[in-house]
C-alpha cells in the first residue's frame, strides 16, 4: 500500500471564524495573521495506491474554479488546479484516479474536482472516478441551511449528479472500499460529514477532515465559527478520541499549514495532544 500527502490549493480565511469563540490572544499562538485577520491554511489530501494497484484520492482541496474576484475573496493565490499539478509530479494523471472520497462538499474540500477557471466552462477534472459522499451530507448539499449555503457550490453537486459515478455512503463499510477502510460520521461541523479510518500495520490512520482541520483543534473545545453546531463538535472529538486511543491513532490535516500527520497523545490528566509524525 502506498500512501502519500497532496499538497493543494493553499487558502486564507480569518483568523477568528477559523478559531470560533477562542480570543485572538490565544489564537495568534497557533497561527499568524496577515494585515486582513486571514491566517494560512492547506487544503491537503491524501493519495493512495492499494495493493491490487487501485488509486484512491481522499478529497481534492479547494481547486481554482472561482473567477478571480472570489478567489481573492477566499485567499487562494494559485490560478491553476495544484492538486493535479503535484500528483503529476508523482507520475498519477487525472484518469488514473479511480475513486475519490469525499468527507463533505465544502468549496475547499471539493472545489478541486473542477477544472481551473481559465479552462472555460466548469467540468470535472477526472473522468473515471467514482465518487463517494456520505448520503446524509449529500442531501444536506443539496438543499444547505441559509447560514451554510456559501460553503457549497452547486456546480459540483450537478456535475457529481450527472456524472453516472457517485455513490452515496451510508454505513460504516462500504463492499467497493474492501481494503481497511471504515468510516465514521460526523454532525457538528456540517450534517453527515464522513471520516475516512484506514487500517495500517502502525495503527489507525484518520482522515479527520474539518472535525480536527490541525494541530490547535485537537484541543476538543476549540472549534470553528464555521460549525453548525460548536457543542457537538466538542462532543464529538472526544468521543472519537476516546474510541481510539490506546491504539495510538495518526491523524491526517486537510488544513494545518506545515504539518499533515500527527500521532494523538492522551496525557496523565486525560488532556489530548497530537505530534508531528510519518505516515508509516
Amino acid at each position: 500500500m502506498k500512501i502519500l500527502p497532496i499538497e493543494g490549493n493553499r487558502q486564507k480565511l480569518d483568523g477568528g471564524a477559523m478559531f470560533g469563540n477562542a480570543p485572538k490572544e490565544l489564537w495568534k499562538r497557533w497561527a499568524t495573521p496577515d494585515e486582513k485577520n486571514r491566517i494560512p491554511l492547506s487544503c491537503r489530501a491524501l493519495f493512495l495506491q492499494t495493493d491490487e494497484g487501485r488509486n484512491i484520492l481522499f478529497e481534492t482541496g479547494a481547486g481554482a474554479f472561482f473567477e478571480p474576484k472570489l478567489r481573492e475573496r477566499y485567499g487562494i493565490e494559485e490560478s491553476g488546479n495544484v492538486l493535479l499539478e503535484n500528483l503529476a509530479k508523482q507520475g498519477i494523471r487525472p484518469k488514473e484516479i479511480d475513486a475519490i472520497i469525499l468527507s463533505h462538499l465544502h468549496f475547499d474540500h471539493a472545489g478541486g474536482l473542477l477544472t481551473p477557471y481559465e479552462e472555460g466552462p466548469p467540468r470535472l477534472a477526472f473522468p473515471n472516478a467514482t465518487f463517494y459522499v456520505g448520503a446524509k451530507q449529500w442531501e444536506r448539499a443539496c438543499t444547505p441551511h441559509p447560514r451554510e449555503k456559501a460553503s457549497f457550490v452547486p456546480i459540483i453537486q450537478e456535475l457529481l449528479k450527472l456524472s453516472g459515478r457517485l455513490v452515496l455512503v451510508e454505513n460504516s463499510h462500504h463492499p467497493d472500499l474492501n481494503f481497511g477502510l471504515k468510516f465514521h460520521f460526523s454532525d457538528g461541523h456540517t450534517i453527515g460529514l464522513m471520516i475516512s479510518q484506514l487500517e495500517t500495520p502502525q495503527g489507525p490512520l484518520l482522515f479527520i477532515s474539518d472535525l480536527v482541520p490541525g494541530i490547535p483543534w485537537v484541543h476538543p473545545p476549540i472549534v470553528m465559527g464555521y460549525d453548525r453546531f460548536p457543542e457537538l463538535t466538542v462532543n464529538e472529538k472526544k468521543a472519537l478520541f476516546e474510541e481510539l486511543i490506546d491504539q495510538q491513532p495518526k491523524l491526517f490535516f486537510t488544513h494545518d499549514p506545515s504539518i499533515a500527520v500527527a500521532e494523538l497523545k492522551r496525557d496523565a490528566q486525560g488532556k489530548y495532544s497530537a505530534f508531528p509524525s510519518s505516515l508509516y
